[in-house]
Order: structure tokens, then sequence, then C-alpha cells
């Protein structure tokens, strides 16, 4: 039953209680077992033959891609699901598990008043909804300031967020979709002109923008504080809390790799903490409490050649969210966004801003902490490889996301609702940190082997022939290491074939969801 691929969608889910519910330009909503209104999963979206299910309720794992024969291979095999698939995979079908681009942002994520500014911006402009949302909901967490935080054991975490907006080529959009932003918030002040504002004083509602990342003690310098003594004594900087746009991301990430910039753990300790300094000896600058926040704007080929090794292993990554962005429409004669539409929002805006300035310390409410005990195994278990290294993060992304859509209900407790919606826009940056970063395990060895599976297909591969590879240049044990972890980690497996001789293991990879 593993070999052979079934017919539909409908014999793959149906025998299984799930429930065909309608289907809205070409794509199916389909109904998960148990569950009497709803719905729990797509196929078809986008044109793909491909199933993805919303619910954790079910055997399927959420915010993957699944062809029939691996939904079927899920169902009906269970545990063994992946040596099903490959069953089928020998006869030459299976499906890739190459990344795809993620599925669009879900309702969740576009709840309040953010998702209400979205939907009045959305018909303007060109540019993806999941930029306008996220560079919205960085600014709003900047604005707010140091006042709202949220405590996991002893660590104290503010609502100030890290984004890089990825497109695909350089004509995503990226640029479009933070034009309305300032304009927002220009308007919350009472203000028409649009621009950014001056970080000379200390305005409740001011959006404080600058950009030219290139080294530690330049960030520094712009929130630093007073200095008492030598050549640079002076008055600090009021107003510490900050957004560094880079438009030009992969500049900054070249700048990094220089000997002696201390750009990268300058930026790590900001959204750790708000008290920043460096050991070099001729800059007495320092900053406490500073509340920055960094929007950048890049392509994928930039960011995979300029974001080395080291950044992504140290922590630099993962203090980002990581949002894959595109042209969302073509409007030739551009947008009519007019004051008079966007000027109610900015007036909510300007409210749930002043009253977020006065909460303290936020927690989840009953229901919320019920949700949270749901998912927080599976935002805090570690993932392999180049993937598990940038979204290592994930449960404080998740809290500082949801405190921010609190703020905006001036709310002082995180609800359930608040939570869903982080949620939701994590799964959007964890679905495009695997569409970028895909699924290498930063084991060269390892890569190798897999990637050499992969394009041998149905045949396999031999282990002579895996040593091959190398020219017979690495070590057995280190093969031996990464076939291993390929195995553990359910991208590959092996059957026994019995020669003249001894057994021989002949290796394949493994395809279970796309």
């Amino acid at each position: 039953d593993a070999v052979d691929p079934p017919g539909s969608w409908t014999d793959v889910l149906s025998p299984h209680g799930w429930v065909d519910v309608e289907e809205v330009g070409g794509v199916t909503h389909w109904r998960r077992p148990g569950k009497e209104t709803g719905i729990s999963a797509t196929t078809n979206f986008g044109g793909m033959d491909l199933l993805y299910v919303f619910s954790t309720a079910t055997p399927f794992d959420v915010g993957k891609w699944y062809a029939r024969r691996a939904a079927h291979a899920v169902l009906n095999h269970g545990d063994n699901a992946p040596e099903a698939a490959l069953g089928v995979a020998a006869k030459g079908g299976g499906h890739s598990r190459a990344a795809r681009w993620p599925a669009p942002l879900g309702e969740a994520g576009r709840y309040g008043l953010a998702g209400e500014i979205v939907a009045a911006i959305e018909p303007h402009t060109e540019a993806d909804p999941a930029a306008v949302l996220i560079q919205l909901l960085v600014s709003v967490g900047n604005v707010v300031g140091r006042t709202p935080h949220f405590t996991a054991e002893s660590d104290r975490h503010y609502p100030n967020l890290y984004t890089a907006l990825i497109g695909v080529t350089a004509k995503g959009r990226k640029g479009s979709s933070w034009g309305h932003i300032p304009r927002l918030f220009a308007l919350a002040k009472g203000q028409r002109k649009v621009g950014f504002v001056s970080s000379s004083g200390v305005d409740p509602l001011s959006l404080n923008v600058s950009s030219g990342l290139s080294s530690g003690e330049g960030l520094i310098w712009s929130v630093r504080d007073a200095i008492t003594t030598g050549k640079d004594k002076g008055p600090g900087v009021m107003d510490k809390r900050l957004v560094v746009l880079e438009s030009e991301f992969a500049s900054p990430l070249r700048v990094m790799e220089r000997d002696g910039n201390t750009l990268s753990p300058v930026i790590r300790h900001a959204w750790d903490s708000g008290d920043l300094a460096t050991l070099t000896k001729n800059s007495p600058a320092r900053a406490t409490g500073a509340h920055i926040s960094i929007i950048g704007h890049v392509t994928k080929d930039e960011l995979l050649r300029e974001l080395n090794r080291t950044e992504t292993a140290n922590g630099f990554a993962n203090r980002f969210l990581w949002i894959c962005v595109r042209r969302s429409k073509v409007l030739p004669e551009g947008g009519n966004l007019t004051d008079d539409v966007l000027q109610p929002l900015a007036d909510r805006l300007a409210k749930a801003i002043r009253a977020a300035q006065r909460i303290g310390r936020m927690e989840r409410d009953a229901d919320a902490r019920t949700l949270w005990r749901t998912v927080y195994t599976d935002l805090s278990e570690g993932k392999p490889g180049l993937l598990g290294a940038v979204i290592a993060r994930a449960e404080a992304q998740v809290m500082r996301l949801a405190c921010i859509y609190a703020l905006l209900d001036e709310s002082t407790e995180i609800r359930k609702v608040h939570l869903e919606a982080a949620l939701e826009v994590w799964r959007y940056a964890e679905d495009s940190a695997r569409f970028i970063f895909g699924d290498a395990l930063g084991d060269t060895v390892a890569d190798d082997i897999l990637r050499a599976l992969r394009a041998a297909g149905s045949a396999g591969m031999t282990r002579t022939e895996i040593r091959d590879l190398f020219g017979r240049n690495r070590k057995g044990q280190d093969m031996e290491r990464a076939l291993n972890t390929l195995a553990d980690l359910g991208l590959a497996t092996y059957v026994a074939e019995p020669t003249e001789g001894r057994t021989t293991e002949r290796w394949y990879a493994v395809t279970t969801a796309a």
C-alpha cells in the first residue's frame, strides 16, 4: 500500500474521517476527524497538489507540505511513515523535501488593530502584507519602549524585535512595504508631514529611525549616555528608542566579517538587554536602557552569500525574524490610500501606545497559559542544522510578538488570541527560514552525502559509492558519523542487500514531506 500512489486526496483523507468542506478558487478545505466546525487543512493551494495542515491535533506536522504519497504513508503507517514513503520513492514516486514558499499569513496573524491597519493598506500597495505587518509590529514594539515587559525565568524581555525581509529578487517590493509605516506614526502624532522623526527629544509617539550600521561603536553612539570626561565629553541621547532601517542589509553583514568589527556582538546584546559597551580603548561611549529594533531588506542570494556560518552559530541569526516577501499585485497607477482612511487607525494606535507605556510586567492569562503549555515543547525543542540555529529563540520571539498584540489591545495581560496571533506570525517566520536556509545540517560530509543520495533517487548508493564521493579522502569515522546523523534525523535510511560475500548496505534519501 505504500507503493501504489493514491488516486486523489479524497482517497487519501476520507477513509480516515477527514471531511471535504468546500472548494474555493480551486483550493479544497478539509476538516479533521473529531472536529465539528472550522477548517483544519487545505489541498491544492497555489495550484500545488499538496496538503497543508493547520491543526496540531493530527498526525501531521504543522507547517509542512505533504505530497499524496507522503500523507498516505503518515495516515497508514504511523511511526514507519519514512520507510513507507521510501517504498514509494523506490518506484519513482515520492516528493522532494525542498522547502517551498510559506503559505500566506493566516487570519490569526491579522488579529486586532494591526490586522485592520494591514487591511487598510493592502489594496493600495504592491508590497507583501506580511512585510507591512511585521514592520508595523517592529515599529510598535519600539515606540512603546521598555516599560512593558515579560519575564522568562530570570531574563526580562522587552518588545523590541529584529526582522529581515527576504525577497527572491530585488523586485520584492521590500522598500514600498515600509513607506506607509512612518506615515501612520506621523498621523498618530497629528502631523501631516511624512518623514523620519528626530531623536533629540522624548516624544511618546516618536518613531525614531536611522540607518547605516557599520560598527558596534557607531550603534552605541546613536543611543549613548552622557560622557563626562575626555574629548568626547557631552550630553547623552535622551530618547533611547531607535529603529535601524537597513534597505541594503547585505552591507552590514559584510562589515561584520572584518577583523575587530564589533557590530555583531553589540547587535546581539542590544536584543538581550539595553546596556551596551565595547572594550575598544578609544570608544568611551556606553548606553543604558537602550531600546533598539532592526529592520533589514535583502535578497535571498545576498543573504546566503553574506551571512557566514559564524553569525549563524553565534546567535546573531536567531535574534531575527526572517520573513519571505514578494510582490503581491500589480498597481500600474499606484495606490490611493488617503489620510482620511488612515487617521482613525492612527488615532487608535496613538491611544494604544500611550496606554502601553503605562504597563509594566505582562503575564499570560489562564487560557493563554493553557495554550502555551501545549505549544511550548515544540517551540523549545531544538532542530538540527542551519535551520535549527536560526530559529533557536522561538519561545522568546513568540512571546515578544504576543506582548505587542496585547499592547495594541490596551491589555495588561496576554490573552489566548494574542498568543495565537504571535504563533501564526512565528509560523510564517519559521516557514520563511525553512525556505531560505533549507535543511542543510551544517555538517559538510552529511550535506554532501544527502545531496548525492537525493540525486541518486530510487537507485540509492552503496557505502562504497558514498565513500567514492570524497575520493576516499574522508576518514571512515567521518562518513559513519554523517550516515548516522542522516538516519537519526529521518533523512536517509538503508536496505541490507545480500551478496556472495558480506551483506551490503544500500542507502536512500527519505522523502516524506515537501
